[in-house]
Protein backbone atom coordinates (compact mmCIF):
# COMPACT_ATOMS: atom_id res chain seq x y z
CA UNK A 1 0.00 0.00 0.00
CA UNK A 2 1.38 3.58 -1.38
CA UNK A 3 2.05 5.77 1.75
CA UNK A 4 0.07 9.06 2.23
CA UNK A 5 1.94 12.15 1.81
CA UNK A 6 2.59 13.84 5.16
CA UNK A 7 1.24 17.50 5.17
CA UNK A 8 4.48 19.01 5.76
CA UNK A 9 6.48 17.22 2.71
CA UNK A 10 3.00 18.70 0.82
CA UNK A 11 3.94 22.42 1.50
CA UNK A 12 7.18 21.52 0.10
CA UNK A 13 5.85 22.03 -3.54
CA UNK A 14 2.30 24.36 -2.98
CA UNK A 15 3.58 27.72 -2.82
CA UNK A 16 1.30 28.98 -6.19
CA UNK A 17 3.13 29.87 -9.30
CA UNK A 18 6.26 28.32 -8.63
CA UNK A 19 8.39 27.05 -11.80
CA UNK A 20 10.84 24.42 -11.35
CA UNK A 21 13.58 23.59 -14.26
CA UNK A 22 11.88 20.02 -14.59
CA UNK A 23 8.63 18.14 -12.98
CA UNK A 24 8.31 14.52 -12.73
CA UNK A 25 4.68 14.18 -12.04
CA UNK A 26 1.84 11.60 -11.00
CA UNK A 27 4.92 8.82 -9.93
CA UNK A 28 4.96 6.46 -7.76
CA UNK A 29 7.88 7.50 -5.41
CA UNK A 30 10.29 5.10 -3.89
CA UNK A 31 12.48 7.33 -2.45
CA UNK A 32 15.30 4.82 -1.65
CA UNK A 33 14.91 4.66 2.65
CA UNK A 34 13.08 1.21 1.70
CA UNK A 35 9.79 2.89 3.25
CA UNK A 36 6.53 1.93 1.22
CA UNK A 37 6.21 4.22 -2.20
CA UNK A 38 3.59 7.50 -2.48
CA UNK A 39 2.00 9.03 -4.96
CA UNK A 40 4.10 12.14 -5.33
CA UNK A 41 5.43 15.15 -7.88
CA UNK A 42 9.06 15.24 -8.23
CA UNK A 43 10.89 19.01 -8.94
CA UNK A 44 14.31 19.37 -9.71
CA UNK A 45 15.85 22.84 -9.48
CA UNK A 46 19.24 23.26 -10.95
CA UNK A 47 20.93 20.30 -9.41
CA UNK A 48 18.83 18.94 -6.64
CA UNK A 49 15.68 18.16 -5.85
CA UNK A 50 13.77 20.84 -4.61
CA UNK A 51 10.06 19.94 -3.92
CA UNK A 52 8.40 17.07 -3.48
CA UNK A 53 4.57 16.63 -2.89
CA UNK A 54 1.28 17.73 -4.90
CA UNK A 55 2.89 20.51 -7.36
CA UNK A 56 -0.50 20.59 -9.48
CA UNK A 57 -0.26 24.17 -9.11
CA UNK A 58 3.28 24.66 -10.00
CA UNK A 59 4.95 24.02 -13.77
CA UNK A 60 8.13 22.96 -14.86
CA UNK A 61 10.32 23.92 -17.41
CA UNK A 62 10.46 20.09 -18.78
CA UNK A 63 6.84 18.24 -17.92
CA UNK A 64 7.13 14.55 -17.53
CA UNK A 65 4.27 12.34 -17.24
CA UNK A 66 5.50 9.31 -14.98
CA UNK A 67 1.94 7.69 -14.20
CA UNK A 68 2.63 3.94 -14.04
CA UNK A 69 5.92 4.16 -12.77
CA UNK A 70 8.36 4.13 -10.36
CA UNK A 71 10.48 7.17 -9.58
CA UNK A 72 13.68 6.37 -7.32
CA UNK A 73 17.05 7.60 -7.14
CA UNK A 74 19.56 6.99 -9.35
CA UNK A 75 21.34 3.40 -8.87
CA UNK A 76 25.02 3.23 -7.47
CA UNK A 77 26.74 0.19 -9.23
CA UNK A 78 29.25 -0.37 -6.02
CA UNK A 79 31.78 -2.30 -8.23
CA UNK A 80 32.61 -0.69 -11.43
CA UNK A 81 35.05 -1.60 -13.48
CA UNK A 82 34.66 1.22 -15.73
CA UNK A 83 37.69 2.92 -15.38
CA UNK A 84 38.86 2.55 -18.50
CA UNK A 85 36.06 2.52 -21.05
CA UNK A 86 35.20 6.02 -19.80
CA UNK A 87 38.26 7.54 -20.93
CA UNK A 88 37.30 6.18 -24.38
CA UNK A 89 33.19 6.92 -24.38
CA UNK A 90 31.95 8.51 -20.95
CA UNK A 91 28.47 7.80 -22.06
CA UNK A 92 28.25 4.88 -19.77
CA UNK A 93 25.10 3.55 -22.03
CA UNK A 94 25.13 0.34 -20.79
CA UNK A 95 24.74 1.61 -16.46
CA UNK A 96 22.81 4.46 -17.79
CA UNK A 97 20.24 2.51 -19.77
CA UNK A 98 19.43 0.69 -16.14
CA UNK A 99 19.60 3.63 -13.96
CA UNK A 100 22.95 3.65 -12.69
CA UNK A 101 23.84 7.29 -12.06
CA UNK A 102 26.93 6.60 -9.78
CA UNK A 103 29.80 4.40 -10.50
CA UNK A 104 32.41 3.17 -7.49
CA UNK A 105 35.49 2.17 -9.00
CA UNK A 106 38.93 0.75 -7.82
CA UNK A 107 39.42 -2.68 -7.44
CA UNK A 108 42.66 -3.60 -5.89
CA UNK A 109 44.16 -1.44 -8.79
CA UNK A 110 43.12 2.10 -9.25
CA UNK A 111 44.28 4.44 -11.54
CA UNK A 112 46.57 6.61 -9.07
CA UNK A 113 48.38 7.35 -7.40
CA UNK A 114 51.39 6.65 -10.00
CA UNK A 115 54.78 7.13 -10.83
CA UNK A 116 56.61 7.39 -14.09
CA UNK A 117 57.50 3.22 -14.03
CA UNK A 118 54.16 2.55 -13.23
CA UNK A 119 52.84 4.88 -16.44
CA UNK A 120 55.02 3.03 -18.68
CA UNK A 121 53.97 -0.31 -17.30
CA UNK A 122 49.65 0.48 -17.68
CA UNK A 123 50.55 1.92 -20.75
CA UNK A 124 52.49 -1.79 -22.40
CA UNK A 125 49.32 -3.81 -20.56
CA UNK A 126 46.53 -1.36 -22.51
CA UNK A 127 44.45 -3.67 -25.16
CA UNK A 128 41.99 -2.92 -26.94
CA UNK A 129 40.99 0.65 -25.47
CA UNK A 130 43.51 2.87 -25.84
CA UNK A 131 44.45 6.16 -24.10
CA UNK A 132 47.34 8.88 -23.10
CA UNK A 133 47.99 8.43 -18.84
CA UNK A 134 48.14 12.37 -18.41
CA UNK A 135 47.96 12.08 -14.79
CA UNK A 136 49.99 10.69 -11.76
CA UNK A 137 47.20 10.97 -8.57
CA UNK A 138 43.94 9.62 -8.24
CA UNK A 139 42.24 13.33 -8.24
CA UNK A 140 44.01 13.98 -11.04
CA UNK A 141 42.62 10.95 -12.94
CA UNK A 142 38.89 11.81 -11.51
CA UNK A 143 39.52 14.97 -12.32
CA UNK A 144 40.80 14.76 -16.09
CA UNK A 145 37.69 12.50 -16.39
CA UNK A 146 35.03 15.27 -14.98
CA UNK A 147 36.57 17.42 -17.62
CA UNK A 148 36.50 15.10 -20.51
CA UNK A 149 32.58 14.53 -19.68
CA UNK A 150 30.87 11.65 -18.32
CA UNK A 151 27.04 10.97 -18.04
CA UNK A 152 27.05 9.75 -15.00
CA UNK A 153 28.79 10.24 -11.59
CA UNK A 154 32.53 8.97 -10.81
CA UNK A 155 33.98 7.84 -7.43
CA UNK A 156 36.92 5.64 -6.48
CA UNK A 157 38.67 3.49 -3.77
CA UNK A 158 42.69 3.76 -3.84
CA UNK A 159 43.74 0.03 -4.71
CA UNK A 160 45.99 -1.64 -2.31
CA UNK A 161 48.30 -3.09 -5.05
CA UNK A 162 48.40 0.38 -6.79
CA UNK A 163 50.42 1.63 -3.62
CA UNK A 164 52.46 -1.86 -2.93
CA UNK A 165 53.11 -1.35 -6.35
CA UNK A 166 54.38 2.03 -6.39
CA UNK A 167 56.92 1.16 -3.87
CA UNK A 168 57.49 -2.38 -4.25
CA UNK A 169 56.65 -3.24 -7.58
CA UNK A 170 55.61 -6.43 -8.52
CA UNK A 171 58.27 -8.14 -5.68
CA UNK A 172 56.72 -11.11 -3.37
CA UNK A 173 58.57 -9.52 -0.22
CA UNK A 174 57.28 -7.56 3.03
CA UNK A 175 58.11 -3.40 2.93
CA UNK A 176 60.22 -2.02 5.25
CA UNK A 177 59.33 0.59 7.95
CA UNK A 178 60.49 3.49 5.46
CA UNK A 179 58.49 1.74 2.34
CA UNK A 180 55.41 0.93 4.63
CA UNK A 181 55.44 4.69 5.67
CA UNK A 182 55.57 5.74 2.17
CA UNK A 183 53.00 3.94 1.42
CA UNK A 184 51.05 5.08 4.19
CA UNK A 185 51.14 8.83 2.83
CA UNK A 186 49.99 8.03 -0.62
CA UNK A 187 47.05 6.32 0.87
CA UNK A 188 46.30 9.75 3.47
CA UNK A 189 47.08 11.89 0.17
CA UNK A 190 44.68 9.68 -1.58
CA UNK A 191 42.13 10.34 1.17
CA UNK A 192 42.38 13.88 1.28
CA UNK A 193 41.90 14.19 -2.31
CA UNK A 194 39.04 12.08 -1.82
CA UNK A 195 39.47 8.66 -2.62
CA UNK A 196 36.31 7.13 -0.52
CA UNK A 197 38.89 4.28 1.15
CA UNK A 198 41.22 1.11 0.29
CA UNK A 199 40.48 -1.50 -2.03
CA UNK A 200 42.04 -5.18 -1.90
CA UNK A 201 41.93 -7.33 -4.65
CA UNK A 202 43.89 -10.48 -2.71
CA UNK A 203 43.79 -13.24 -5.42
CA UNK A 204 45.42 -11.59 -7.64
CA UNK A 205 49.95 -10.24 -8.05
CA UNK A 206 51.08 -8.15 -6.50
CA UNK A 207 47.71 -7.84 -3.92
CA UNK A 208 48.46 -11.86 -3.26
CA UNK A 209 51.76 -10.53 -1.66
CA UNK A 210 50.14 -8.12 0.67
CA UNK A 211 50.65 -9.54 4.79
CA UNK A 212 46.91 -9.18 7.01
CA UNK A 213 49.10 -6.91 9.12
CA UNK A 214 50.38 -4.53 5.68
CA UNK A 215 46.71 -4.38 5.01
CA UNK A 216 45.75 -2.76 8.42
CA UNK A 217 48.43 -0.61 8.57
CA UNK A 218 47.48 0.59 5.16
CA UNK A 219 43.94 1.10 6.24
CA UNK A 220 44.63 3.01 9.58
CA UNK A 221 45.17 6.69 7.04
CA UNK A 222 41.86 5.49 5.74
CA UNK A 223 39.94 5.21 8.83
CA UNK A 224 41.25 8.04 10.21
CA UNK A 225 39.63 10.06 7.50
CA UNK A 226 36.47 8.03 7.63
CA UNK A 227 36.44 5.70 4.57
CA UNK A 228 36.09 2.01 4.58
CA UNK A 229 38.01 -1.10 3.71
CA UNK A 230 36.80 -3.09 0.97
CA UNK A 231 37.84 -6.53 -0.52
CA UNK A 232 38.25 -8.91 -3.34
CA UNK A 233 38.91 -11.27 -0.66
CA UNK A 234 41.83 -13.56 -0.52
CA UNK A 235 40.07 -16.38 -1.15
CA UNK A 236 36.04 -16.51 -2.51
CA UNK A 237 35.99 -20.73 -2.66
CA UNK A 238 37.95 -23.23 -0.80
CA UNK A 239 39.36 -20.97 1.75
CA UNK A 240 36.16 -18.81 1.87
CA UNK A 241 35.50 -19.09 5.52
CA UNK A 242 39.64 -18.20 6.80
CA UNK A 243 38.96 -15.12 4.24
CA UNK A 244 36.22 -13.82 5.63
CA UNK A 245 38.00 -14.06 9.22
CA UNK A 246 40.20 -12.11 7.55
CA UNK A 247 38.44 -9.27 6.33
CA UNK A 248 36.77 -8.83 10.16
CA UNK A 249 40.50 -9.09 11.24
CA UNK A 250 41.31 -5.75 9.12
CA UNK A 251 38.34 -4.09 9.58
CA UNK A 252 38.76 -4.55 13.66
CA UNK A 253 42.65 -3.73 13.51
CA UNK A 254 42.39 -0.59 11.94
CA UNK A 255 38.57 0.32 13.23
CA UNK A 256 37.24 0.92 9.58
CA UNK A 257 34.02 -0.46 8.43
CA UNK A 258 34.33 -3.08 5.58
CA UNK A 259 32.66 -4.87 2.79
CA UNK A 260 32.87 -7.45 0.62
CA UNK A 261 33.49 -7.38 -3.21
CA UNK A 262 31.17 -9.28 -5.65
CA UNK A 263 29.89 -12.07 -2.67
CA UNK A 264 30.24 -15.30 -3.96
CA UNK A 265 30.82 -18.90 -2.86
CA UNK A 266 33.14 -20.07 -5.89
CA UNK A 267 33.37 -24.01 -6.63
CA UNK A 268 30.86 -26.61 -6.11
CA UNK A 269 32.45 -27.99 -3.13
CA UNK A 270 32.07 -25.09 -1.71
CA UNK A 271 28.24 -23.61 -2.28
CA UNK A 272 27.34 -25.29 0.97
CA UNK A 273 30.09 -22.51 3.08
CA UNK A 274 27.31 -19.51 2.05
CA UNK A 275 25.18 -19.90 5.20
CA UNK A 276 28.39 -19.75 7.27
CA UNK A 277 29.72 -16.99 5.66
CA UNK A 278 26.55 -14.95 6.52
CA UNK A 279 26.52 -16.29 9.89
CA UNK A 280 29.50 -15.10 10.34
CA UNK A 281 28.76 -11.80 9.03
CA UNK A 282 25.74 -11.03 11.16
CA UNK A 283 27.51 -12.26 14.17
CA UNK A 284 30.36 -9.26 13.46
CA UNK A 285 27.74 -7.20 12.82
CA UNK A 286 26.13 -7.96 15.89
CA UNK A 287 29.31 -6.97 17.66
CA UNK A 288 29.00 -3.77 16.91
CA UNK A 289 31.73 -4.72 13.38
CA UNK A 290 30.78 -2.50 10.85
CA UNK A 291 30.88 -5.10 7.58
CA UNK A 292 28.90 -5.54 4.52
CA UNK A 293 28.84 -6.73 1.29
CA UNK A 294 28.07 -6.36 -2.84
CA UNK A 295 26.88 -8.88 -5.48
CA UNK A 296 26.27 -9.56 -9.15
CA UNK A 297 23.04 -11.21 -9.99
CA UNK A 298 24.66 -13.90 -12.36
CA UNK A 299 26.06 -17.75 -11.24
CA UNK A 300 29.56 -16.70 -13.56
CA UNK A 301 32.42 -14.43 -12.84
CA UNK A 302 34.90 -12.38 -15.29
CA UNK A 303 38.44 -12.33 -14.75
CA UNK A 304 41.80 -13.51 -16.29
CA UNK A 305 43.81 -16.61 -16.76
CA UNK A 306 46.17 -15.58 -13.96
CA UNK A 307 43.36 -16.64 -11.83
CA UNK A 308 44.04 -20.09 -12.76
CA UNK A 309 47.50 -20.08 -12.30
CA UNK A 310 49.74 -19.77 -9.11
CA UNK A 311 50.70 -16.20 -8.01
CA UNK A 312 54.52 -17.23 -7.31
CA UNK A 313 54.26 -17.14 -11.63
CA UNK A 314 53.75 -14.14 -12.02
CA UNK A 315 55.81 -12.00 -9.75
CA UNK A 316 57.61 -9.36 -11.34
CA UNK A 317 54.33 -8.12 -13.97
CA UNK A 318 53.43 -10.13 -16.96
CA UNK A 319 56.73 -9.89 -18.87
CA UNK A 320 58.38 -12.16 -16.21
CA UNK A 321 55.55 -13.92 -16.07
CA UNK A 322 55.40 -15.08 -20.17
CA UNK A 323 59.28 -15.56 -19.81
CA UNK A 324 58.92 -17.96 -16.51
CA UNK A 325 56.27 -19.75 -18.79
CA UNK A 326 58.62 -20.29 -21.92
CA UNK A 327 60.41 -22.55 -19.39
CA UNK A 328 59.91 -26.30 -19.89
CA UNK A 329 60.52 -26.78 -16.32
CA UNK A 330 58.63 -24.13 -14.62
CA UNK A 331 55.86 -25.24 -17.04
CA UNK A 332 55.57 -28.30 -15.52
CA UNK A 333 55.63 -27.22 -11.83
CA UNK A 334 52.84 -24.51 -13.11
CA UNK A 335 50.71 -27.67 -14.81
CA UNK A 336 50.73 -30.01 -11.64
CA UNK A 337 49.80 -27.20 -9.58
CA UNK A 338 47.30 -26.00 -11.68
CA UNK A 339 45.50 -29.34 -11.56
CA UNK A 340 45.97 -30.00 -7.68
CA UNK A 341 43.37 -28.54 -5.18
CA UNK A 342 44.90 -26.26 -2.43
CA UNK A 343 44.05 -23.35 0.09
CA UNK A 344 46.81 -21.58 -0.50
CA UNK A 345 45.82 -19.69 -3.70
CA UNK A 346 42.70 -19.44 -5.85
CA UNK A 347 42.59 -21.78 -8.53
CA UNK A 348 39.44 -21.13 -10.73
CA UNK A 349 40.53 -23.40 -13.25
CA UNK A 350 39.67 -26.17 -10.64
CA UNK A 351 36.82 -24.23 -9.30
CA UNK A 352 35.00 -24.01 -12.52
CA UNK A 353 34.79 -28.05 -11.99
CA UNK A 354 35.41 -27.94 -16.34
CA UNK A 355 36.95 -26.76 -19.14
CA UNK A 356 33.51 -26.47 -20.43
CA UNK A 357 32.85 -23.93 -18.04
CA UNK A 358 35.42 -21.66 -18.87
CA UNK A 359 35.08 -19.15 -22.00
CA UNK A 360 38.32 -16.84 -23.42
CA UNK A 361 36.66 -13.81 -24.11
CA UNK A 362 38.96 -10.94 -24.41
CA UNK A 363 42.20 -10.76 -26.30
CA UNK A 364 44.60 -8.21 -27.85
CA UNK A 365 46.56 -10.45 -30.18
CA UNK A 366 44.40 -10.00 -33.49
CA UNK A 367 45.39 -13.86 -34.21
CA UNK A 368 43.64 -14.91 -31.43
CA UNK A 369 40.78 -13.08 -31.61
CA UNK A 370 38.89 -15.98 -33.35
CA UNK A 371 38.68 -17.65 -30.58
CA UNK A 372 36.58 -14.78 -28.50
CA UNK A 373 33.49 -16.62 -26.50
CA UNK A 374 34.76 -20.04 -27.30
CA UNK A 375 35.20 -22.47 -23.93
CA UNK A 376 38.56 -23.87 -23.13
CA UNK A 377 37.82 -27.28 -24.32
CA UNK A 378 37.08 -26.11 -27.96
CA UNK A 379 40.22 -24.23 -28.14
CA UNK A 380 42.38 -26.28 -26.23
CA UNK A 381 41.12 -29.37 -28.73
CA UNK A 382 41.48 -27.05 -32.30
CA UNK A 383 45.22 -26.15 -30.71
CA UNK A 384 45.78 -30.13 -29.80
CA UNK A 385 47.15 -28.67 -26.57
CA UNK A 386 46.28 -30.27 -22.91
CA UNK A 387 44.31 -27.17 -21.25
CA UNK A 388 46.81 -26.13 -18.85
CA UNK A 389 49.34 -25.90 -21.34
CA UNK A 390 46.60 -23.93 -23.95
CA UNK A 391 46.44 -21.74 -21.49
CA UNK A 392 49.88 -20.90 -20.36
CA UNK A 393 50.78 -20.50 -24.52
CA UNK A 394 47.74 -18.05 -24.56
CA UNK A 395 49.47 -15.42 -21.86
CA UNK A 396 52.61 -16.02 -23.69
CA UNK A 397 50.80 -15.45 -27.23
CA UNK A 398 48.29 -12.06 -26.25
CA UNK A 399 50.83 -10.47 -24.07
CA UNK A 400 48.15 -10.35 -21.68
CA UNK A 401 46.46 -11.98 -18.50
CA UNK A 402 43.43 -13.06 -21.73
CA UNK A 403 39.76 -11.86 -20.41
CA UNK A 404 38.07 -15.19 -19.01
CA UNK A 405 34.27 -15.91 -18.01
CA UNK A 406 34.37 -18.89 -15.03
CA UNK A 407 30.91 -20.72 -14.48
CA UNK A 408 31.43 -20.91 -10.75
CA UNK A 409 28.67 -19.98 -8.15
CA UNK A 410 25.36 -21.83 -7.17
CA UNK A 411 22.07 -19.92 -8.03
CA UNK A 412 20.65 -20.88 -4.68
CA UNK A 413 23.01 -18.88 -3.17
CA UNK A 414 22.53 -15.57 -5.25
CA UNK A 415 18.91 -15.90 -4.44
CA UNK A 416 19.80 -16.23 -0.85
CA UNK A 417 22.54 -13.21 -1.43
CA UNK A 418 19.82 -10.88 -2.96
CA UNK A 419 17.44 -10.97 -0.07
CA UNK A 420 20.44 -9.95 2.55
CA UNK A 421 19.40 -6.66 3.84
CA UNK A 422 23.47 -5.88 4.14
CA UNK A 423 23.97 -6.65 0.55
CA UNK A 424 24.34 -4.04 -2.11
CA UNK A 425 25.22 -4.77 -5.72
CA UNK A 426 27.73 -4.03 -8.31
CA UNK A 427 28.29 -4.79 -12.22
CA UNK A 428 32.03 -5.63 -11.61
CA UNK A 429 32.26 -4.85 -15.39
CA UNK A 430 32.51 -1.38 -17.44
CA UNK A 431 29.82 0.75 -19.00
CA UNK A 432 29.90 0.50 -22.31
CA UNK A 433 27.87 0.23 -25.82
CA UNK A 434 27.55 -2.12 -28.42
CA UNK A 435 29.43 0.06 -31.27
CA UNK A 436 33.31 0.84 -31.88
CA UNK A 437 35.59 -0.64 -30.08
CA UNK A 438 33.82 -2.30 -27.31
CA UNK A 439 32.93 -5.03 -30.16
CA UNK A 440 36.34 -6.12 -30.12
CA UNK A 441 36.11 -8.90 -27.10
CA UNK A 442 33.21 -10.50 -25.48
CA UNK A 443 32.09 -8.41 -22.22
CA UNK A 444 30.11 -10.65 -19.32
CA UNK A 445 26.28 -9.76 -19.84
CA UNK A 446 26.56 -8.21 -16.22
CA UNK A 447 27.60 -4.71 -17.81
CA UNK A 448 24.60 -4.67 -19.95
CA UNK A 449 22.22 -6.30 -17.21
CA UNK A 450 23.19 -6.76 -13.26
CA UNK A 451 20.88 -3.68 -12.33
CA UNK A 452 17.40 -4.91 -15.12
CA UNK A 453 18.23 -8.38 -14.04
CA UNK A 454 17.57 -7.56 -10.58
CA UNK A 455 14.33 -6.20 -10.98
CA UNK A 456 13.14 -8.45 -13.89
CA UNK A 457 14.47 -12.12 -12.04
CA UNK A 458 14.64 -11.36 -8.66
CA UNK A 459 11.95 -8.98 -7.48
CA UNK A 460 9.25 -9.22 -10.34
CA UNK A 461 9.73 -12.66 -11.19
CA UNK A 462 10.92 -14.62 -7.99
CA UNK A 463 9.18 -12.21 -5.03
CA UNK A 464 12.52 -12.71 -2.92
CA UNK A 465 12.01 -9.01 -2.47
CA UNK A 466 9.78 -5.63 -3.24
CA UNK A 467 10.98 -3.04 -5.18
CA UNK A 468 11.13 -0.99 -2.34
CA UNK A 469 14.10 -2.89 -0.63
CA UNK A 470 15.53 -3.34 -3.93
CA UNK A 471 15.73 0.39 -4.37
CA UNK A 472 17.22 1.18 -1.23
CA UNK A 473 20.13 -1.70 -1.63
CA UNK A 474 20.44 -0.01 -4.91
CA UNK A 475 20.97 3.74 -3.15
CA UNK A 476 20.77 4.71 0.19
CA UNK A 477 22.36 1.22 1.48
CA UNK A 478 25.38 1.80 -0.59
CA UNK A 479 25.39 5.83 -0.23
CA UNK A 480 25.32 5.50 3.49
CA UNK A 481 28.06 2.65 3.50
CA UNK A 482 30.31 4.82 1.34
CA UNK A 483 29.28 8.16 3.82
CA UNK A 484 28.29 9.96 0.55
CA UNK A 485 26.66 13.44 1.15
CA UNK A 486 23.40 14.17 -0.23
CA UNK A 487 23.22 11.15 -2.42
CA UNK A 488 21.04 8.03 -2.73
CA UNK A 489 17.34 9.40 -1.58
CA UNK A 490 15.12 11.53 -2.81
CA UNK A 491 14.44 14.15 -0.39
CA UNK A 492 14.66 18.25 -0.47
CA UNK A 493 18.52 19.16 -1.08
CA UNK A 494 19.84 15.92 -2.08
CA UNK A 495 21.50 16.22 -5.51
CA UNK A 496 18.90 15.51 -8.02
CA UNK A 497 20.12 12.05 -9.72
CA UNK A 498 16.83 10.31 -10.91
CA UNK A 499 16.01 6.96 -12.12
CA UNK A 500 12.30 6.57 -13.84
CA UNK A 501 10.98 3.28 -14.60
CA UNK A 502 8.43 0.86 -15.40
CA UNK A 503 8.58 -2.44 -12.93
CA UNK A 504 6.08 -4.59 -14.77
CA UNK A 505 8.65 -3.96 -17.92
CA UNK A 506 12.08 -3.50 -16.78
CA UNK A 507 14.00 -6.65 -18.70
CA UNK A 508 17.54 -7.24 -18.79
CA UNK A 509 18.20 -9.15 -22.63
CA UNK A 510 22.09 -9.56 -22.21
CA UNK A 511 23.11 -13.81 -21.95
CA UNK A 512 26.24 -15.15 -22.28
CA UNK A 513 26.22 -16.10 -26.13
CA UNK A 514 24.73 -12.42 -26.84
CA UNK A 515 26.50 -9.91 -23.87
CA UNK A 516 25.99 -6.56 -25.93
CA UNK A 517 22.37 -5.93 -25.58
CA UNK A 518 20.43 -2.97 -23.56
CA UNK A 519 17.96 -3.45 -21.03
CA UNK A 520 14.88 -2.21 -21.38
CA UNK A 521 11.84 -0.37 -19.20
CA UNK A 522 14.16 2.16 -17.56
CA UNK A 523 12.29 5.43 -19.75
CA UNK A 524 14.37 8.55 -17.76
CA UNK A 525 17.45 9.21 -15.98
CA UNK A 526 19.04 12.01 -14.40
CA UNK A 527 22.18 13.22 -13.71
CA UNK A 528 22.38 15.89 -10.83
CA UNK A 529 19.07 17.48 -12.10
CA UNK A 530 20.48 17.14 -16.26
CA UNK A 531 18.18 14.24 -18.60
CA UNK A 532 20.65 12.08 -19.47
CA UNK A 533 18.17 9.04 -20.32
CA UNK A 534 15.02 10.61 -22.60
CA UNK A 535 12.52 8.00 -23.24
CA UNK A 536 14.90 5.58 -23.24
CA UNK A 537 17.63 6.98 -25.44
CA UNK A 538 20.50 8.16 -24.13
CA UNK A 539 20.44 12.71 -24.30
CA UNK A 540 24.35 12.84 -25.10
CA UNK A 541 24.67 14.86 -22.08
CA UNK A 542 26.97 14.31 -19.90
CA UNK A 543 26.50 16.14 -16.27
CA UNK A 544 28.87 13.90 -14.02
CA UNK A 545 30.76 14.84 -11.44
CA UNK A 546 33.58 13.53 -9.49
CA UNK A 547 31.93 12.48 -5.75
CA UNK A 548 34.27 12.49 -3.19
CA UNK A 549 34.72 10.49 0.03
CA UNK A 550 34.54 11.74 4.02
CA UNK A 551 37.97 13.04 4.03
CA UNK A 552 38.76 16.72 2.56
CA UNK A 553 37.20 18.08 -0.13
CA UNK A 554 39.14 19.86 -2.38
CA UNK A 555 37.90 22.90 -4.03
Amino acid sequence: MKRLLPALLLLAGCQRGVTYDAIIRHGTVYDGSGAEPMSADVAIRGDVIAAIGDLSRDAGRLEIDASGLAVTPGFVNMLSQAQEALLVDGRAQSDVRQGVTLEIMGEGESMGPLNERMKKENAELQGDLKYPIDWTTLDEYLRHLENRGVSLNVASFVGAATIRRHELGFADRAPSSEELGRMKALVAQAMDDGALGVASALIYAPGFFASTDELIELCRPAAERGGIYVSHMRSEGNALLPAVDELIRISRGARIPAEIFHLKAAGEANWGKMDEVLARVEAARARGDKITANMYTYPAGATGLDASMPPWVQEGGLEAWRQRLSDPKVRERVRREMKTPTTTWENLYLAAGSTDRILLVGFKNPALKPYTGKTLTAVAASRGTSPEDTMMDLVIEDDSRVGTVYFLMSEDNIRKQVAVPWVSFGSDEEASAPEGVFTKWQQHPRAYGNFARLFAKYVRDERLLSVSEAVRKLTSLPAENLRLEKRGRLALGYYADVAVFDPAKVQDHATFDAPRQYATGMIHVFVNGVRVLADGEHTGATPGRVVRGAGRRPS
